[in-house]
């Protein structure tokens, strides 16, 4: 699906660097890659990390899974097929919005490595932060307003990620979040001192 058609094409530099716009903002672009189950808390998760980043003055912008399918990948199902070329845009998206300087917040489930891995690849050694946002079926269903695991285990929905089709967990993570245990606002305050601690926030 991904296969490219384009030909007969050159890669335009701009006049500004990347270096000159992170300059400018005052941080590091990098793209937080936020992983898990339906329910974890990938999303809530990404928001208020956005919101507290925003706060401190630094420039984020989260791009969440549901969003990008009224859009960008509206043509996408949820074959494995279709979740592969899924996060290979949005991986391409999330590489420009790193380009650009902007900490880029992303939440999918993105349920295979190998996806994940590919979209490593395409980025600088640093430019990738993969999060696990563990939490187990239990909890996920207990916070499912939406009855999507009723749903998925009544045959309804196919496909559905924990249910009937799988998730790869991250075997290297850079950060771990235990959603089990840990509140939304625990949770921001490890994210947010992880990038602060890698140097991606600047100087304040």
């Amino acid at each position: 699906m991904s296969e490219r058609k384009a030909t007969n094409i050159t890669w335009h530099e701009g006049h500004v660097t990347r270096q000159d716009r992170e300059r400018r903002l005052g941080q590091r672009g990098v793209t937080v890659w936020l992983t898990g189950l339906s329910g974890s808390g990938k999303s809530t998760i990404a928001v208020a990390a956005e919101g507290a980043l925003h706060a401190r003055g630094r420039h984020a912008y989260v791009l969440d899974g549901d969003n990008v399918r009224h859009g960008l990948n509206s043509n996408l199902g949820f074959s494995p097929e279709a979740r592969t070329e899924n996060i290979r845009r949005i991986g391409e998206v999330a590489k420009l919005f790193t380009d650009a300087g902007v900490i880029a917040l992303t939440s999918f489930i993105s349920p295979y490595r190998a996806d994940r891995d590919a979209v490593r690849a395409i980025m600088e050694p640093g430019d990738f932060v993969e999060v696990l946002v563990d939490a187990s079926v239990e909890t996920c269903e207990s916070r499912d307003v939406k009855g999507l695991y009723a749903k998925a285990r009544a045959g309804e929905i196919p496909e559905f990620t924990g249910v009937s089709a799988p998730y790869e967990a991250p075997e290297k993570p850079e950060l771990v979040l235990d959603t089990n245990a840990e509140s939304v606002e625990e949770s921001v305050g490890t994210l947010i001192g992880y990038l602060e601690e890698k140097g991606y926030l600047g100087s304040e």
